[in-house]
């Protein structure tokens, strides 16, 4: 915990209010490491999910490990490494030194594992946060805090491209993951003959717009690599 001072450690010193998610990214993002300015993109994913994160953490009074799948050293690198400013709103003492994941959220990991794209820790990080917000009842990239479905589609892609490939018909992310997990165990998913023939067409490959925690900051243009 090199990074807090003395009083933030002893827990003498008054953390900051924790506002919505938007405020909090806003200043999340404010000082970017240096790693977070050669790769804005991944800074801008782990700021949103950080965001939210505090956010619902705040508001449930669950630990912020919990609610994203990484247990205290985890969450402790990844703030020094891509977002140092949430050093003040993290107490790292109460955080879990590591999380549990049931049967579901472990199958799903376990998929995840399989495609990753890299064995860089920042994708072990991605895996786990994608895991636990799978879980969430929203669109995935809402829970996730992302501005849009298609920041999502990005982040898959460049960390699990062998599995963004797979999802031809652009099926709703999370549909997508089960039906995966499915066809990988041999299951039949459902009894329809195709996709387009399904009575519950709309379910897997309906709309998902809405609107992203971040709303009032969200730009018509995804963040740059």
């Amino acid at each position: 915990m090199a990074f807090l001072t003395e009083d933030r450690r002893s827990g003498t010193q008054t953390r900051p209010h924790l506002a919505d998610a938007a405020d909090i990214y806003v200043q999340l993002r404010s000082r970017p490491s240096e790693i977070g300015r050669q790769d804005a993109f991944t800074a801008h994913i782990f700021a949103c999910a950080l965001a939210i994160g505090l956010a619902e953490a705040g508001a449930r009074a669950e630990s912020l490990g919990a609610i994203l799948g990484l247990g205290r050293r985890d969450l402790e690198r990844l703030i020094i490494n891509w977002a140092p400013e949430a050093a003040p709103y993290v107490d790292l003492d109460a955080q879990p030194d590591c999380v549990s994941f049931d049967e579901e959220e472990d199958q799903l990991r376990e998929l995840l594992e399989r495609f990753r794209g890299n064995a860089s820790e920042e994708t072990g990080w991605l895996i786990a946060i994608l895991t636990k917000r799978s879980m969430a009842p929203r669109h995935l990239w809402q829970d996730l805090g992302l501005f849009r479905r298609e920041e999502l589609g990005r982040l898959i892609g460049d960390r699990f491209p062998r599995l963004a490939a797979r999802n031809t018909a652009n099926m709703k992310w999370k549909k997508f993951f089960y039906r995966s997990l499915c066809e990988l165990e041999g299951f039949v998913l459902c009894a329809a003959p195709t996709c387009r023939e399904c009575s519950d067409f709309s379910n897997c490959f309906g709309d998902e717009s809405g609107e992203s925690a971040l709303a009032r900051i969200a730009r018509p243009t995804t963040p740059n690599a």
